[in-house]
Parts: C-alpha cells; structure tokens; sequence
C-alpha cells in the first residue's frame, strides 16, 4: 500500500516521474517515458554511520511545485546559448520517531529526470556520516550496457558491450595498461553508465555538481536488472563527512528514443551552479602542442638521466644522457612550430626534478613544482615564447602525493604567473596520499574542486589528468578548461590500446560531465615507426584522427603527435591548423553509441564550420544534408576523408582529401573505412 503519491513531467509531457510512500514510509518513485516504464518501482534513502538511517518511517509533511527555463552563455562551450529548463517537485519528509528532515528534490528535463537529497538545518541532524547511500534504478530489462568495472582509482578503462545480466567485473582483461586498479567487487561498474533497451530505447545513468561528496559509482543486481548506487569510502570506510544545511549530487537519469537526445544533452551542466566567476576575459580556448608523446613512444624521457625506468631510488649527481625531453633546446623548437603553425601553446612535460623516483613507492616528496632540471632555463624558454607570441602551458604531475602538492600549491601557482603560463596540465598517476584514499572518494573530489578553485584565484586555467570524472563543475568554474578522466589517445603507444568503437562511447558517457583532454592527431599510427618490434597502435586512420577535433569536445586541443611527423602530411595538418575549439552552435546529425558518430559545429563568432564522422570496426557509408548552412550562402568544402583501401589495421594512413562548392540544399556522401573518420571544413565563398 501506498500512500501521497506526487507526479511530475517534463514540458513535453513525454516524461513522467512518480514518487510514493509506501506504508512503512519508505520514499520511491518510477519513471516513464511515452507511457513506456523506464525506472520501475526504486527505493531512495541514505544511511547513517551512528546505525540510523533516512531511508524509512517518514512521513509527508509538505511538497512543492515550480517551473523554471533560462537561456544561460557558457564561457566556452559547444554551443553560445544552453536552455535551461525543468519542472521540479520538492517533497518534505520528516522521520515519525526521529523527528529528522530530509528533503527530495526532482527535476524532470526533455531529455530526463535528476534528483537528489537535501538535508535541511534542524536540531535532530547537525553534524553526521554516511555510512551508505542506498539510491535505486530498477530497470525495466535487460537493456545492453556499456561499462566499466567500478574501480574507485581508475576510469582508465575500455568499455564492455554487454547484456545487463552479463556484467562481471571478474571477466575482463587486466593486463591494459592501468598503473593502478582498485575494482570493488565483481558486479560494481562506474557511471555514467550508457544503455539501450531491446525497444530501443536510450538510457543514461550518471550524476551531476559532485562537490564535497564521494563520486557515485552503482552496484549491478544482474538477476533483477536493479542498480544501486555505491558511493566510494575514504581511508576507514566511511563515505561522506556533512553538515546541515547541506545536499547530495544530483542523481541523473536520460531518456529518450533517438540517441541524440542524449549525447547532446547539456542536463548535467545544467544541474550545476552557475559560474561563481565574475571576470572570465582570462578564460580562454587553446589549441596546443608539447614535449609529451615523443616520451610515450620511447623518443625522450621526463628524467633528466634518461633512464625513464621512474623507480631509480639511487639516482645521485644526475648525469644527462641526451634523451632528456625538457630541454630548452627543444622547447624553442616546439614553441617556433607552434607560432609558425598557429598555435596557443605549448606543454613541456619532465621540465621540473624528481622523475628519477616518482612512480611506485608511494612516496610522499616527489616533486616542489618550482625546481627545473639544469637543461631547463624557464626564464629563457619564457622570454622567448613571449617573442614568438606563445602561451607555456605548466605541467604538475603529482604522483598521486596530494598531500605534497596542497602544500606548495600556491608557491607553484605563484611560480606559473612569475613565468606568464595562463594553464596547468595536473596529474594524479599513483596510489594517493593522504595513504587509503581513493581516487573517487570524498576527500579527492574536494582536492580536485579544490585546485580549480585556487587556480581561479590566480586566474590560471586547469587541465587535470587521473581525476575523478568531471560532472559539470566547469559551469560553476570555467576556469576548469579541461580533464581526461578517462581512457586518452597515450594508451595506444604503450599498450593494448583503445578498439575502434572507443571513441563511439565517450561522448555518450565520460563528455556529458565536460570537456576531454583525449590529445588526438595522431599521424603515425604504428609504433613499428620508432621501434620495429613495437607492435602496439593507434585503433583509427589517420581521417578518424582529424575527425576526433569535432567529435571529442573541448576547448583545450592538443596536437599531440610529433612536430616532424605533422611536416611529413601537410595536407592533412592543415584541417588541425584550421579547426576551432569553441563554438556558437553544435548539431548532432548521427549517433548510435558504440558504433558511429557524426557532429558539425560552428565556430565561435565566425561562419565556419567543421563536421566529424568516426565510426567503429565497421566501415560505413551515409548521406549528409547539408541543411545547417545558411540558406543562399556557398561554401567551400574542404573533405577529408578515409582513401578507398583504407584500414585501420591494414592501411591506416590512407586518406584523400577533396575540395567541392556546397551550399543549404547540398548532400554529401561519407565513406568511412573500418576504424576511420571523415572530416569537413566549409568556410564562406565571399561573391
């Protein structure tokens, strides 16, 4: 029996959401979509450390209804203008014996449903613990899923294509790379988790403003289809230190029967506060090389001796080898390819003392940030960046040692506005100290906001890499340009590598919280190129490369292969010269997740625009309307696509590219190659 059920909808009426009491004053609630049921009947509540809970014995005591729609302007983004809108119903719950309040906020969006707890100030509840926060998704089937094995210090994995009942963490292939693995239990696996139903339709579990609470990853009854959430414990097993007045992330569900809907969704920023930055003339969109790939392909090391074996704990009187990347020397070089080719920046990784013992040991003094090696003059190297009209960008790898890294935090920061570098590349690879801490926990997320935080103080731009996944935060601070937090482009030089449908899937999960640092452009596929015997690759041509620019959203992009091998393929490096990283407008004309992907966009304040199409293993052909240009207008379009033999194991250099006059009423016909992409400028005929 049920008693004081409440239901909310979307504006298109499309999604309903419920919520009840049950008799025993347990909260839940269900979700359709079109009449159709997505969340079947699912309990909601949280537990406490001191044996009590907020989950049963409630009662009704008020609820509320509001509308709200805005039109909001990201300082970078996908797009210049993001709606806003929802319906929310807030139910006020208090505990019969305890007296204790707590509050349960939905919003129901076009594209899906969030919610989350509020705890609001009271004398019953001050200060508490959570010991466990038992939130429900019960899924109408046995949808196919896309996940990732639930570990709390890595989301540094491929994605498994399953039935939901096939999820098990215990059947997948460790040996992929991943430094450090901390997988919590066999049928535990990560959100966002991506899924489709045997009806078709799209559904999407995820979270949204994770601040001051432990990342959400969902615990899979395979048996019954249920999801529970599964919060990460700090170092004694507790989840979440809190004080009224206070509230969880949001808990975010999407839904709808085109794919689009999902992948363009803009729900989870949404969901987020808005910028708490005043002035952001500072913030700004870079495209960059650096002194990083020519150390994943063995070319140069981050030490100074060059032993790049990062465990030399006997390293005294360092004597160079002449492998050192970080060198003044080749620092000037990349630096006058940047300015010669365009770019904003330049990265220069292994500049700073301590990459003879880094990895491994957790070790607690790793790094100062401040100290170069001896063939780094950071003055020089300034001074002549300045000359040539390019941006430094400052790397701080931590190691994982963030204990270390909060206490010469600001003397670094202090370091980077000394020297002119507007943005900083963080890394966190390595067990975590304070030591038992996770990657996901409680205390890593307040660091990471932390940073970003501090680093808006500065007015210094963040780009952070072994982060927690980011969940809209660079809404409220857009200061955080960009992170990887999750499995980038450097896989392939050293490892199995990333499979084709890979870059299908992200967008779809780990790009909903915001921008990916994924470092694409890579040229050189095969790494037989610098070592015959290297078998290992990149999963893609050479096209899907270019394709990746559009695809991949972010406001921060990397050239990320070497200068030398841009100079071999002109042609082709022209669509990276010319491609934009912010834009007024994105459409999604193509997507399926897991298998092919096509978006154009507009680039900000210009008539520009840039498609990318990628697929998966499988080769595929499709028409594009040209219908997004803007009538009685030409363009030249500039196609570059995958050559006719192209393969992304067998040929994946192969590409052709070809200029055709295009106008709002045109039709292009894409060819994509196993693996491979398509990419499009068109800029506007001025007749």
């Amino acid at each position: 029996m049920y008693t004081q059920a409440q239901s909310v909808q979307s504006s298109s009426k499309e999604i309903t959401l419920t919520f009840k009491l049950s008799e025993k004053g347990k909260p839940s609630y269900t979700v359709f979509y079109k009449n159709n049921p997505v969340i079947l009947e699912s309990f909601l509540g949280i537990k406490l450390k001191d044996g009590s809970d907020l989950a049963s014995n409630f009662t009704l005591t008020d609820s509320k209804t509001a509308t709200f729609n805005e039109t909001w302007q990201p300082v970078l983004g996908e797009q210049a203008n993001i709606i806003n809108h929802y319906n929310e119903l807030t139910l006020f719950l208090k505990q019969l014996v305890t007296g204790k309040k707590m509050n349960i906020v939905f919003r129901v969006f076009d594209e899906g449903v969030a919610f989350r707890y509020d705890f609001p100030q009271q004398e019953n509840l001050n200060y508490f613990i959570i010991s466990d926060e038992i939130s429900e998704f019960n899924l109408a089937g046995n949808h196919k899923v896309f996940w990732m094995p639930g570990d709390f210090d890595s989301n540094e994995y491929i994605y498994n294509e399953t039935l939901f009942s096939d999820i098990n963490t215990e059947k997948i292939d460790l040996n992929n790379g991943i430094g450090v693995k901390s997988i919590s239990g066999k049928y535990v696996v990560q959100s966002p988790l991506m899924m489709k139903s045997a009806s078709n339709l799209y559904l999407n579990i995820f979270e949204a403003a994770v601040v001051n609470y432990p990342v959400m990853h969902l615990n899979a009854d395979v048996t019954n289809f249920k999801l529970t959430s599964q919060l990460v414990p700090n170092a004694i097993g507790d989840k979440a230190y809190l004080q009224t007045p206070c509230h969880s992330p949001w808990r975010t569900i999407m839904v709808s029967d085109d794919a689009r809907d999902i992948v363009s969704s803009k729900m989870i920023l949404n969901l987020n506060e808005p910028s708490k930055i005043d002035d952001t003339s500072w913030i700004k969109p870079m495209k960059y090389v650096g002194i990083w790939w020519e150390m994943h392909v063995g070319k140069a090391t981050w030490d100074y001796a060059g032993s790049q074996n990062a465990q030399n704990t006997t390293a005294q009187d360092l004597k160079p080898s002449g492998k050192h990347g970080a060198t003044t020397e080749n620092t000037k070089k990349y630096i006058d390819f940047a300015a010669k080719n365009g770019f904003d920046g330049v990265l220069v990784e292994g500049w700073n003392t301590g990459w003879e013992d880094w990895f491994g040991n957790w070790k607690e003094e790793v790094f100062d940030f401040v100290t170069p090696y001896p063939d780094f003059n950071i003055g020089e190297v300034t001074a002549y960046a300045n000359e040539k009209g390019v941006k430094m960008i400052m790397h701080h790898e931590t190691s994982g040692s963030v204990a270390n890294y909060e206490r010469h935090l600001d003397r670094a920061f202090d370091h980077m506005k000394k020297f002119s570098y507007p943005a900083v590349k963080t890394g966190y690879v390595g067990k975590i100290i304070p030591r038992g801490e996770f990657h996901d926990g409680q205390t890593m997320v307040n660091h990471f906001n932390f940073v970003v935080k501090r680093a808006a103080d500065y007015k210094l731009m963040v780009n952070s890499h072994e982060s927690s996944r980011p969940t809209g935060f660079s809404r409220t601070y857009p200061n955080y340009i960009a992170a990887e937090a999750a499995r980038g482009n450097e896989f392939s030089a050293w490892s199995s590598g990333n499979p084709p449908m890979h870059e299908t899937i992200l967008p779809f999960t780990r790009l909903l919280g915001g921008p990916m640092d994924y470092t694409p452009g890579i040229f050189e596929i095969k790494m037989s190129h610098y070592d015959g015997a290297k078998k290992e690759q990149v999963h893609t041509t050479l096209a899907k490369q270019l394709a990746l620019y559009v695809t991949m959203y972010s406001p921060l992009q990397m050239a990320a292969d070497l200068p030398e091998n841009y100079e071999k393929y002109p042609d082709a490096f022209q669509f990276i010269k010319d491609v934009a990283a912010d834009w007024d407008e994105s459409k999604y004309l193509e997507a399926e997740p897991g298998d092919y992907l096509t978006i154009v966009r507009k680039a900000k304040g210009t008539e520009n625009w840039f498609l990318g199409a990628i697929t998966d293993e499988n080769a595929r052909k499709s028409v594009i309307a040209l219908d997004f240009l803007p009538k009685g207008k030409k363009f030249k379009a500039v196609i570059y696509e995958d050559a006719k033999d192209a393969d992304w194991q067998k040929n994946p250099k192969a590409y052709k590219i070809r200029t055709i006059e295009v106008n709002s009423k045109s039709k292009i016909n894409l060819s994509l190659a196993a693996g491979g992409g398509t990419a499009i400028s068109f800029s506007l005929i001025n007749k």
